[in-house]
């Protein structure tokens, strides 16, 4: 019971947030393997969930769950947007879809968004966090594999320019995760939630590995 809750959260969701680094999709994405195309639609998946991330961060930012972690530091849409311009061009939204797999998981975000703090915590961790740490990898095999500009269009999802120190930041944000006010059961109830969004993230890898498969 003395383990932080930071902690616990990221040991108890470990095996699924390996699951998702590790699959097909990505590690064929960040083997060079797959064309612009697979990291053009990968990004269009992005704009999806974080929609319905931060459609409802302002209404949530009074909430004494989910409000400290509402930081305009991290949002990512405009970002997106600005990528999905460079990746395909200024109409980009007449051919925008969602994966059935995106459409689950932006629906569970967005539910949890209206109905839910804690579990609205759980997605913004699982998403920001990730894109903080890991994500960075996935920016610098884009620029070296597609030649985009180093922290330039293409890749501006991944660059945080108002989060000067990541390292400090994200203590910063493990500190708000242990101070979480909710109770034992309660934050039970996220550490799952933890493991559906990285479950909901690695239906999408799988859905894109079927549809950008690998070819010999």
């Amino acid at each position: 019971m003395n383990t932080a809750f930071s902690t616990l959260i990221r040991t108890a969701s470990h095996e699924q947030h390996m699951e998702a680094e590790t699959s097909t999709f990505m590690s064929d994405l960040l083997g060079g393997g797959l064309g612009v195309e697979a990291y053009a639609r990968y990004t269009e998946q992005l704009w999806f969930v974080h929609e319905a991330l931060e459609a409802g961060a302002e209404r949530l930012a009074s909430d004494p769950v989910a409000g400290p972690f509402i930081r305009p530091e991290l949002l990512r849409r405009g970002a997106l947007e600005r990528d999905l311009t460079h990746l395909r061009g200024a109409d980009w939204r007449a051919t925008l879809s969602a994966l059935p797999a995106t459409e689950a998981y932006a629906a569970r975000v967005a539910e949890c968004a209206r109905e839910w703090p804690g579990g609205y915590v759980a997605h913004h961790y699982t998403r920001y966090l990730g894109d903080l740490s890991g994500g960075q990898i996935i920016r610098g095999k884009a620029e070296q594999t597609w030649g985009f500009a180093r922290k330039g269009d293409g890749v501006r999802f991944y660059v945080f320019e108002d989060i000067g120190n990541p390292a400090a930041f994200k203590r910063g944000y493990r500190e708000l995760l242990d101070g979480v006010r909710a109770d034992e059961l309660e934050r039970q109830r996220i550490v799952a939630e933890c493991r559906r969004a990285f479950a909901l993230n690695t239906a999408v890898f799988h859905a894109l590995g079927e549809e950008f498969p690998l070819t010999a």
